[in-house]
């Protein structure tokens, strides 16, 4: 085992551009940091000295992602996206090794008739909504009259998932969480569609805020993960944010929620300085649910600049045999009028002190590569999907 503690970081939607098939999307043009850079100075020296400007122009006027001379830190690359779709937990499962067939299924329209019917005789609540929305703006639109009559938000977005918005003085949280239930055995074992979350808010009309509370209930895994084999073999897999989420809890050994970027890397950091060896695996959220979801540029640089200062704070701590990640699941570029997902490819850098500085990794055709890589220093798997690049980002010692 080259590597005895591996800590993956996953910034939630930070793509580098758009894919090959990005117009069969709609995600033509698509490049979420790339777009950010060209409109905001940004101040990320960290993920610059691991290679970052080496994937994506980060300065206004740069013609070349390639031009810069300064060798990186530690490896570098970016990966594409095998499996159709461009939502979280399509990205994460392919990152741990399963590659889907076919997406999850959507609700451009809003949800059948009698989907909504079944649902509000189970829950004994009717509701609103049934409409594609940004979630913000929904809450906006729709939050007086929900709270006027108690009847919970339903809204769907680009991705496959089945959103329920009530406020936590209309709906308590915990009969929020019993609804999302329902809405779970019905669209999710009964319809596959990939995740339903409960989204609760306060505040009064013109100052509704979406609070921590949220939840999403996921499908599990259609095939073995590389956390399930790690939990296997007894490798602590710890999560840190809605990675658990995502997985329905499978395969992982202890989880953590937080309630903000900032919480999730003040939690990482507390996990490196325990020791313990095994799988970190981290999802900081906000650049996608606070700022690429609401067309937010200034918001998200200023998002990816503190992570920048929480990283440059991080890696002191880092073992001479640990291996850090950082990477992403999918874009959600905020210059773009779409406030959805969008197809893009992602960075994947890599730093430590057993890690080859400027390596470069190429563009991987699968996000599986990330997860085979991690198996193979594991000395588990292989898995169903990708090919390890362990040996090329390696230093080998004479």
């Amino acid at each position: 085992m080259i590597f005895p503690r591996v800590i993956v970081i996953v910034l939630d939607s930070v793509g580098i551009g758009e894919l090959p098939d990005a117009r069969a999307y709609g995600d033509e043009g698509s490049n979420t940091l790339g777009n950010i850079a060209a409109r905001v100075p940004l101040r990320i020296p960290t993920l610059r000295s691991l290679g970052l400007g080496k994937l994506v122009a980060l300065d206004a006027g740069e013609t070349s992602p390639y031009g810069l001379s300064q060798q990186p830190l530690g490896a570098y690359g970016r990966m594409a996206e095998a499996s159709p779709g461009k939502d979280s937990v399509t990205g994460h499962w392919e990152m741990m090794g399963v590659v889907l067939d076919r997406p999850f299924p959507t609700f451009p329209h809003g949800f059948p008739a009698e989907l909504i019917a079944e649902f509000e005789r189970r829950t004994g609540r009717p509701t609103i909504g049934n409409v594609v929305a940004s979630g913000t703006e929904i809450i906006d639109r729709l939050g007086p009259e929900h709270m006027r009559t108690g009847k919970p938000i339903v809204y769907t977005s680009a991705d496959s998932v089945f959103q329920i918005a009530a406020h936590e003085d209309v709906i308590p949280v915990a009969e929020q969480y019993r609804i999302c239930e329902v809405a779970f055995d019905l669209v999710g074992r009964g319809m596959g569609v990939g995740r339903v979350i409960a989204r609760p808010f306060v505040g009064s009309p013109g100052s509704f805020r979406r609070t921590a509370n949220r939840h999403d209930y996921a499908l599990e895994p259609t095939t073995d993960t590389l956390l399930d084999l790690l939990t296997r073999s007894g490798v602590p897999v710890i999560s840190i944010g809605k990675i658990n989420d995502l997985f329905a809890g499978r395969g992982i050994s202890h989880a953590t929620h937080t309630a903000s970027d900032a919480e999730g890397m003040e939690r990482l950091a507390v996990a490196v300085r325990e020791g313990t060896d095994g799988f970190v695996f981290v999802n900081l959220v906000d650049s996608d649910t606070i700022y690429g979801h609401r067309n937010d540029v200034p918001g998200y640089a200023a998002n990816l600049e503190r992570f920048d200062e929480a990283l440059a704070r991080l890696l002191p701590a880092l073992r001479d045999s640990d291996l850090l990640v950082v990477t992403a699941d999918h874009g959600n570029d905020p210059s773009t009028p779409s406030t959805d997902h969008s197809r893009e490819y992602v960075p994947a850098l890599f730093t430590g002190s057993q890690v080859k500085r400027g390596a470069d990794i190429g563009t991987r055709q699968t996000f599986a590569d990330l997860g085979q890589t991690l198996a193979a220093n594991f000395g588990v798997g292989p898995l169903a999907h990708g090919t390890s690049f362990l040996e090329d980002i390696v230093v080998h010692h004479p």
